[in-house]
């Protein structure tokens, strides 16, 4: 392997998926602003936004996009702008459920489950370890 390729067995660095997940952050924010205009347009604008309903309904719409993305090519679109790609430990796609299943995961144990790439040898979070998938680095574009 050439001296600065990414090592495709080996886990994204900690710094490049917090900028993957900063990115996302952005597009979700949108997402929801247009799920939660949605809901008020059923609900005729009497809608509380403290219910455990409503809650639960922003919950599926963000499990939605990561899975979606994340079961259709493997990456979103944040993970796309820092040339990051979720696989199974083999190297294929990741199905909706382990898709899911990761999501759920990484939702339980967020922090802890990040931080965890910092002291893994392989870089892999928790959440890659408990649902057998990793998050590679990709080679730069025309490489």
């Amino acid at each position: 392997m050439r001296a600065g390729t990414p090592n495709p067995s080996a886990g994204a660095p900690l710094w490049r998926r917090l900028a993957a997940l900063l990115y996302d952050a952005l597009l979700l924010l949108a997402l929801l602003f247009l799920a939660t205009a949605a809901a008020m347009a059923v609900h005729a604008g009497r809608l509380d936004p403290q219910s455990l309903g409503f809650r639960i309904y922003l919950g599926m719409v963000v499990a939605l996009f990561y899975a979606w993305f994340w079961s259709h090519g493997g990456q979103t679109l944040g993970m796309r702008a820092w040339r990051l790609r979720l696989e199974t430990r083999s190297g294929g796609p990741v199905g909706w459920n382990r898709a899911l299943a990761r999501f759920v995961v990484a939702w339980l144990v967020p922090v802890a489950g990040l931080l965890w790439v910092a002291f893994d040898p392989g870089r892999h979070a928790l959440h890659d370890r408990l649902t057998r998938t990793r998050v590679v680095l990709l080679p730069p574009a025309g490489t």
